[in-house]
């Protein structure tokens, strides 16, 4: 019997292109914001409320997907976990919230204004299916 689950799906928009590094042991990582938006009732009218996700990728799904094809504006659907930790600065315990990437797809730009590099169908196929869960570092 599963202990639980964590399981997170977002829809939403790249809030700038993602931040692309490396660990010392050769690890690639992906940092970006995504912007989610929904319409909550405020009295008689609607109006959108935006939250904003840290999502972080590791592994080669990072190399061969993200850092080529996922851009600032693109819609996107990420697939992955929540994540909590903690660090200090200063004496002060700040606390983070991230969601863990498994899985991405793109949903297509936010403008067709500029071209953008389009991944191929079976890239993206490739990339998704995999599971680089074995690349994270804990």
């Amino acid at each position: 019997m599963p202990k639980g689950i964590n399981k997170v799906f977002l829809i939403g928009h790249i809030g700038k292109d993602p931040e692309v590094t490396y660990t010392g042991g050769g690890l690639c990582i992906a940092k970006f914001s995504l912007a989610t938006t929904e319409s909550v009732k405020k009295g008689d009218s609607y109006e959108d409320k935006t939250e904003w996700h840290r999502i972080v990728f590791f592994g080669k799904q990072v190399e061969n997907y993200i850092a080529k094809y996922i851009h600032k504006g693109d819609a996107v659907y990420v697939e992955g976990k929540i994540a909590y930790g903690s660090y200090e600065v200063e004496g002060v315990k700040r606390y983070t919230t991230d969601i863990i990437g498994q899985q991405i797809q793109s949903m297509g730009g936010k403008s067709d204004d500029a071209p953008k590099k389009k991944a191929p169908q079976d890239s993206l196929d490739r990339h998704l299916d995999g599971d680089d869960s074995s690349d994270m570092p804990f």
